[in-house]
């Protein structure tokens, strides 16, 4: 069976960090690995934390300097040996089964590289986050081409992702100067590394994943901020370009978005409309291209050009 290791960020969240610990300890299908990492806190949780689970087995307590979430990703990466790698931040929190479900998936489907779930968020207001609203699980096979030109997000904030560990190594693989861009919303690395670099993704709606909503939250208090958004999308931007370098993704990768399509067994009406502008592109002639989009629009993907 799949093994896990729960990677728990804490960056002065006292009032928080032992429910998402306690979230993690409690689920239905055990955790292998639970390995906090604390980013240099200057509140109460560093000695909290030694004070309720220096002495106890199942919790790995790291502690370093304060340089970010990227930072704290890797420190915790890097002393996992489970199979998945699965994370979640210190102001969040799982219900039990949360393990349980996404492992299922895990042990059946070998190709499936990258799991992520809709989440529930609480504290200041409720709602259900899903990707493209389903309440169905997608199997979004590979997403390289189309993040390379388009950037979509194929994910979840970060206590919703989880990846196979050599994949999570791959991925936070990122020069030390990267740490000082990324403190806050290092998921995006995570999120778009894998899908670069080829991981085969999965959305699995499980219910059992809360986000915690209080103001404070990186990515939530500046999502309507033109300012910020603008930002995040230049650095998103700058990511997704730098693993592409790596492995030598150019503008030519666009002849292979028809191939990269066909490995979706049921691609929603969105992820059609994005792969129809992928099928415009490239140097066929226009008639050709037009053809392939129509397809691709119409729902006919078997097509052998």
């Amino acid at each position: 069976m799949t093994t896990f290791a729960v990677v728990i960020t804490n960056y002065n969240y006292a009032k928080f960090v032992f429910e998402a610990v306690e979230s993690a300890l409690a689920q239905t299908r055990p955790a292998a690995q639970v390995l906090v990492v604390d980013d240099g806190s200057t509140d109460a949780s560093p000695q909290m934390l030694r004070d309720r689970y220096g002495n106890d087995p199942r919790v790995t307590l790291l502690f370093d300097k304060n340089e970010g979430q990227l930072a704290a990703f890797q420190r915790g990466v890097a002393a996992a040996t489970a199979d998945v790698v699965c994370f979640l931040d210190a102001d969040d929190r799982w219900k039990p089964g949360y393990l349980e479900k996404i492992g299922a998936v895990y042990d059946a489907r070998r190709d499936v590289d990258f799991i992520f779930s809709d989440l529930q968020t609480f504290g200041i207001d409720q709602m259900d986050i899903r990707y493209e609203n389903s309440v169905q699980p997608i199997d979004l096979g590979y997403t390289a081409v189309s993040t390379y030109f388009l950037v979509p997000w194929y994910g979840a904030p970060t206590s919703a992702i989880s990846l196979r560990r050599h994949w999570a190594e791959n991925v936070l693989d990122l020069p030390h100067s990267f740490r000082r861009h990324w403190k806050l919303c290092a998921d995006a690395c995570v999120v778009h590394g894998a899908s670069i670099m080829g991981a085969r993704k999965y959305y699995l709606p499980t219910g059992c994943v809360e986000y915690r909503t209080h103001g404070s939250n990186g990515w939530w208090a500046t999502r309507q901020d033109p300012s910020a958004i603008y930002r995040n999308n230049l650095r998103n931007y700058g990511i997704v370009r730098q693993y592409a370098w790596r492995v030598g993704l150019d503008d030519g990768c666009s002849v292979q978005s028809k191939y990269e399509y066909r490995t979706k067994p049921n691609p929603t009406r969105k992820e059609r409309k994005r792969y129809a502008s992928l099928a415009l592109r490239g140097n066929a002639p226009w008639w050709k291209r037009y053809e392939r989009a129509l397809g691709i629009i119409m729902g006919h993907r078997g097509h052998k050009d």
